[in-house]
């Protein structure tokens, strides 16, 4: 099945890539046909359901999940996913930007994991 990115994820996709990639080890492709961004072949963030899926410790998901009202649990294609993961959503792409520590947390917390 070939998944379509909706002009909001494009829009997503042009900011994370000149915010994430140019850090040093993270690389941009796909996973399961939706834009994704790796650290050591590992991946930490991908754009789907209109906004950004990030792979965090399991408490420190659950602490944005309360803290932030733009954070939700991540469901790829409906279906439920990891304590790991949550989705971060905003309506405007530049918003991401203020995002930039949870990213970083993410990619230390991907390069350090065991799987």
């Amino acid at each position: 099945m070939t998944v379509s990115p909706s002009p909001l994820e494009l829009s997503h996709k042009a900011v994370l890539d000149s915010l994430l990639l140019k850090i040093p080890g993270v690389t941009g492709g796909e996973m399961t046909g939706f834009p994704a961004y790796f650290v050591a072949q590992k991946m930490f963030a991908c754009i789907c359901n209109g906004g950004v899926g990030v792979r965090l410790s399991a408490s420190e998901a659950a602490n944005l999940q309360f803290s932030m009202g733009s954070v939700v649990p991540f469901q790829p294609r409906g279906r439920p996913s990891s304590r790991e993961w949550i989705q971060i959503n905003h309506e405007t792409s530049a918003d991401y930007e203020k995002d930039l520590e949870i990213f970083k947390s993410s990619i230390e917390y991907v390069r350090n994991a065991r799987t």
